[in-house]
């Protein structure tokens, strides 16, 4: 009896010994971590003929062909707003007047001045030309009279001007898009109208009487903005701003429209730089060839100029291709082998390269990428660069890779 008791002591601590050895090993499994394996996925690709872009991609702005702020020359309080916001005006249109008692009462004595010193003139030359008056006398008396019908003819061309600068015109066509004021209002110092920003077409120019200045950015009484001669303002890095020139072709995607790309032309390119930090830039402006309806300034964009074109050219994907300096290599399949040949390149497009000179049409090169992966077993692990996926037992197990991520549950 006591030997059979023995017996199942012996076998009973055996099981146990063998299911803690299982149980340690599955546990040294699953937490210890299995090595990356890296697989080099090969696949090649014919050498072709088509055509090779070569592009510079910068981030715009719409901006207004051309702003126009009008402003009176003169102060005074306003008797008349002839337009709103939304409104669309010519240049020369009548916008808006101020009170105009006091100017239309100062040309009146203007006037009356002028018409007295003209009689003193003519009395002056009547008494010149009378025998019985001194000679020196008389020229003296002219010279005066003169004098003073050309100051009173300054005084009225002064004030005809200040009774004209009582009518705001417009400086510039376009849709009138801010208005500072309102009737009965006291106008502050009055300052000539500005001809505004233009940014294509250049239609700065004033018809009113006050002076014409070209500002960017000012405020005013009235704004006046081309909402249908949009441009695209954009900054081009230093480093390409020797491959963009006037007459490029561009392509504008507004983020606000994505799926609608529009056609563009570079129109000018700065010629001096602008510096922000360590970044310098040039500032380009395109214009859109067929813009669609509602667009407003200042909306984001993005741009892409192509600067290069070669047409019927020998062509690679780009991933073929491998550059070390200025030194370019691809592989090539000759007889079932892999082969590793220089190559001179032309243009360097987005997806492909041009091949001027190494290869020929129809030649098979490789394009070679590299994943890394681990193996997957029944409990879910999966390495990877970015850690271990997978999940707990009944689902998987958390797993640590060099990524320091854990796994989710399977």
């Amino acid at each position: 009896m006591t030997r059979v008791r023995a017996s199942k002591a012996w076998v009973i601590n055996g099981a146990l010994v063998v299911l803690l050895a299982g149980a340690g090993f599955g546990i040294y499994q699953a937490f210890s971590p299995e090595p990356n394996t890296a697989q080099a996925q090969t696949r090649s690709t014919p050498v072709r003929r088509a055509t090779v872009t070569e592009t510079v991609s910068a981030a715009g702005t719409l901006a207004s062909s051309y702003t126009g702020v009008a402003n009176f020359a003169t102060a005074g309080k306003f008797t008349s707003i002839d337009v709103k916001v939304g409104d669309v005006v010519s240049a020369g249109q009548k916008l808006a007047t101020i009170d105009s008692t006091q100017a239309a009462k100062q040309l009146q004595v203007a006037k009356a001045n002028l018409a007295v010193a003209q009689d003193a003139l003519d009395a002056a030359e009547t008494a010149e030309t009378t025998p019985a008056t001194g000679q020196n006398s008389a020229q003296n008396s002219v010279t005066s009279a003169q004098a003073k019908l050309d100051q009173a003819q300054l005084d009225v061309q002064t004030a005809q001007q200040a009774l004209d600068n009582t009518t705001l015109y417009a400086p510039g066509a376009g849709t009138v898009t801010a208005i500072n004021g309102t009737v009965g209002q006291q106008s502050s110092t009055g300052s000539a109208n500005s001809g505004g920003q233009s940014s294509g077409n250049g239609q700065g120019s004033s018809n009113n009487s006050a002076a014409a200045t070209t500002t960017s950015g000012s405020s005013g009484f009235i704004t006046i903005t081309n909402l249908t001669g949009l441009v695209v303002d954009t900054s081009v890095a230093e480093i390409d701003v020797s491959k963009v020139k006037a007459g490029q072709k561009a392509t504008v995607t507004l983020n606000a429209l994505p799926d609608k790309p529009i056609q563009a032309t570079v129109s000018s390119v700065n010629l001096t730089p602008t510096t922000s930090g360590n970044v310098v830039s040039y500032g380009a402006q395109l214009a859109l060839a067929s813009p669609p309806d509602g667009l407003r300034p200042g909306q984001s964009a993005s741009v892409v100029i192509t600067v290069a074109e070669a047409e019927n050219a020998l062509s690679v994907p780009a991933a073929a291709v491998q550059s070390v300096g200025s030194t370019n290599v691809v592989t090539v399949q000759e007889n079932g082998r892999n082969v590793t040949r220089q190559v001179q390149v032309g243009l360097r497009g987005e997806s492909t390269v041009q091949i001027t000179s190494g290869l020929t049409e129809g030649e098979n090169v490789v394009l070679t990428a590299t994943t890394q992966s681990g193996t997957s077993g029944g409990t879910g692990r999966t390495g990877g660069t970015g850690g271990f996926t997978g999940g707990f037992p009944g689902g998987g197990q958390r797993g640590t890779g060099a990524g320091g991520g854990f796994g989710g549950r399977g």
